[in-house]
């Protein structure tokens, strides 16, 4: 962890900005609605406001007493919400540089706390093992979501703004109703945490990011599993979709960033952002497969890769699919182990190769 942030320009042959400031590793990150502005959060406590430029001035600001997990600013870039491991979430005037109000009923690590489309409302996540839905004026908890069986690493709201989803380290996702706090979907999919979600802008679509090391792409629609990509060799950290959801861009503990174009038919984002609607509440979410696997982009970083829609699978029993489900389910685990093992009898081969070495060598010194 180098402290510094990256700021890439997506057209070919463009220049990359470098940011330094942070005392210590930089654990998030969040451009304003305009683009002007770019907020970070850092175990060095603080949150910095930069304008992203090649000078890369930054306004510090102080509140928090332990690491920054969040900073996302509001819809009109007015205001900044952060949450931090101590406990507390809060909410900043970005314009005049001040600390407003805490939000301060969580008792353990608060790791997201995100603005409703509307700003009326924030959502956080804790490892409380809860999800609290607060009302920004009042300042009060309208609502504490329970139904977590561990952790919960990472929280956002619907672009229609009428449901949240919330991910955590029970390896599910889970989509709540804010108007009436009923359960709509519960995907179990992945075999480890899930790190980081995020809607894709016609709110169609949600990408998800796993310590399993795989992107999963669930359609919201028809509550079903749409896509595996493989690629990180290692937990995958973060992903994020694009303002415009044409790519989306992931992040790994193996230090790679892969930024991937979408493809999903659609033929004009705008209209359907317009018509967005809440993903329908489903029985049960994770059993619906077929899923397709994509391999990962070459290359480290700002690798491209297209993502093409598969043909509509016809219905199959439930019994074949949840048979299909869990061989799909070993076959990941199966991935892994081979990976670790061509790991492990690579560094073997080395060991035997530096010890055949080493005895040539005293035999060398042995011999008059």
């Amino acid at each position: 962890m180098d402290s510094c942030l990256m700021v890439w320009h997506m057209k070919p042959q463009s220049r990359a900005y470098r940011f330094t400031g942070h005392k210590d590793t930089v654990t998030c990150v969040n451009f304003s609605p305009s683009g002007h502005l770019l907020a970070s959060g850092s175990r060095d406590k603080t949150v910095r406001i930069w304008v992203p430029n090649v000078k890369g001035e930054s306004t510090v600001f102080r509140a928090h007493t332990a690491t920054v997990r969040s900073v996302h600013f509001c819809g009109d870039g007015q205001s900044l919400v952060t949450a931090s491991d101590d406990k507390t979430v809060k909410v900043w005037s970005t314009h005049r540089q001040r600390f407003l109000f805490s939000l301060s009923q969580h008792i353990n690590w608060v790791r997201c706390a995100r603005f409703s489309p509307d700003g009326r409302l924030i959502v956080s996540a804790s490892d409380d093992k809860t999800v609290k839905l607060w009302d920004k004026t009042s300042r009060e908890c309208v609502y504490s979501y329970c139904e977590h069986g561990g952790f919960v690493t990472y929280v956002d709201f619907h672009p229609s703004g009428t449901c949240i989803a919330a991910a955590g380290m029970d390896s599910t996702v889970k989509l709540w109703d804010v108007r009436t706090h009923r359960l709509l979907q519960h995907y179990q999919l992945h075999s480890a945490a899930v790190n980081s979600l995020s809607f894709h802008p016609s709110g169609n679509y949600l990408i998800t990011a796993s310590n399993d090391s795989t992107l999963k792409i669930l359609d919201l629609m028809e509550g079903r599993l749409l896509y595996t990509l493989h690629g990180h060799q290692g937990p995958a950290t973060t992903v994020a979709f694009s303002r415009t959801g044409e790519y989306f861009a992931s992040g790994g503990s193996d230090e790679q960033v892969m930024v991937w174009k979408s493809n999903f038919d659609v033929v004009d984002y705008g209209e359907i952002i317009k018509g967005q609607r809440p993903p329908a509440a489903l029985a049960d979410s994770a059993r619906n497969l077929p899923e397709v696997d994509l391999p990962a982009p070459s290359g480290r970083v700002k690798s491209l890769e297209s993502v093409h829609k598969p043909q509509e699978p016809s219905s199959m029993p439930h019994t074949l699919t949840s048979t299909l489900e869990h061989i799909v389910g070993q076959l990941d685990v199966l991935t892994q182990t081979v990976s670790i093992l061509e790991q492990r009898l690579t560094l073997t081969e080395d060991k035997l190769k530096q010890c055949l070495q080493n005895q040539q060598l005293i035999m060398q010194k042995e011999t008059p």
